[in-house]
């Protein structure tokens, strides 16, 4: 590693590219979403072609990716809230950042059944 980098590659580092990235693909859904809403008002008709597309099992697996982003990107969030403003945060900030992936990763398996049940009965049946 170079001298002088601050995170060489540890915990801090990917907490902060996974936060920039759930930012981003953050944005991208809310500019899609103004897209397509703006829709409505051009073409009634193509609007809801757009919504009928939204119904199929691939976009059901970006709309749980989708709540993955948006929750880790909370989560993280508020610990770098944490880290910012409380005095001991820095000293602590591995440990709440192992805190948020554990609150993520079992939030989103109970999230699979509520995200994904429509897509799974679209392609296996009731």
């Amino acid at each position: 590693m170079p001298a002088g980098t601050l995170y060489r590659g540890r915990e801090g580092m990917w907490s902060w590219v996974a936060h920039r990235v759930t930012g981003v693909l953050i944005f991208f859904f809310l500019f899609v979403h103004v897209l397509d809403t703006a829709l409505v008002r051009v073409s009634p008709e193509a609007y809801d072609d757009v919504v009928a597309t939204y119904k199929t099992p691939i976009v059901a697996l970006l709309e749980y990716g989708l709540v993955a982003a948006i929750l880790f990107h909370a989560l993280n969030g508020l610990r770098v809230i944490a880290v910012d403003f409380w005095s001991k945060g820095p000293r602590y900030q591995k440990q709440m950042l192992w805190t948020v992936v554990g609150l993520w990763a079992v939030t989103m398996a109970f999230a699979v059944i509520p995200v994904l049940g429509h897509a799974y009965r679209v392609l296996f049946g009731e």
